[in-house]
């Protein structure tokens, strides 16, 4: 298995193997596995759940995967909860910064939005088992209106790369993750840009917007936050390879 894996392509063929032995119930199963892992299907549709921040998120095919780096943005995140803060999952795909954030702090009200109807069925398998509601729709529309000017934590992991750019992602990303879920238009901030013409009006003083860039769009994603009356911070992991931009309402 390790040598079917390894000439396919896959750089950690051992870790892999080992991954699909632990979630395939028979060999029956794990030989279906591993013929799709090897077709290009991205692991974590192949055994139906995506590790992040220490936790399992059920994931169902077709939906955006969570990338490692974006526990940065948890982490950054974090910071700003506390108990009974209202925090808002924006874009949510299968709801894991909602479900990460919440695993660290309990206490908080939790919701969460997509427009994609298969990424909101596999948030609601994450993210109402905690307590948590679930949305679809566009942006904030998608929301309750009782929740404007309450949001405390707003986690808005939009898509962010330049529409030139998408054909130079992995292929299992391209392939297999909807296109909406990665195109951010021209500069890859079309999307930040729209978040960011309503976002004042639904944080609370006080609360804060998160969301990821890369290293050169983050000055170009604080101004437009700093356009929409917050005041912008950018932050940086080492660890994650990764860039988050802080909108807080003073």
């Amino acid at each position: 298995m390790v040598s079917t894996l390894r000439a396919a392509g896959c750089v950690f063929a051992e870790d892999e193997a080992a991954l699909l032995i632990s979630a395939a119930r028979d060999d029956a199963e794990l030989d279906r596995m591993v013929e799709q892992r090897v077709a290009g299907l991205p692991l974590e549709h192949v055994v139906g759940f995506a590790e992040f921040c220490g936790l399992r998120i059920l994931l169902d095919a077709g939906v955006f995967v969570p990338r490692r780096r974006t526990e940065h943005l948890v982490a950054e995140a974090l910071w700003l909860t506390g108990p009974g803060s209202v925090v808002v999952d924006l874009c949510c795909g299968s709801g894991a910064l909602g479900v990460a954030v919440h695993a660290s702090q309990p206490g908080i009200s939790l919701y969460a939005a997509d427009l994609d109807p298969a990424a909101v069925a596999c948030a609601r398998r994450n993210v109402e088992p905690i307590g948590g509601q679930v949305f679809e729709g566009d942006l904030f529309a998608a929301l309750p209106t009782a929740l404007r000017g309450r949001i405390d934590v707003l986690l808005a992991n939009v898509p962010y790369v330049p529409t030139d750019e998408v054909r130079l992602l992995p292929s299992e990303a391209r392939l297999h993750e909807p296109l909406t879920t990665l195109d951010g238009g021209a500069d890859g901030l079309a999307i930040l840009r729209r978040v960011g013409a309503d976002v004042f009006d639904w944080l609370a003083t006080g609360g804060s917007v998160l969301t990821e860039t890369s290293d050169e769009q983050a000055p170009i994603a604080a101004a437009i936050l700093v356009d929409s009356g917050l005041t912008a911070r950018i932050t940086t992991s080492d660890e994650f390879y990764a860039t988050v931009v802080i909108g807080t309402k003073e």
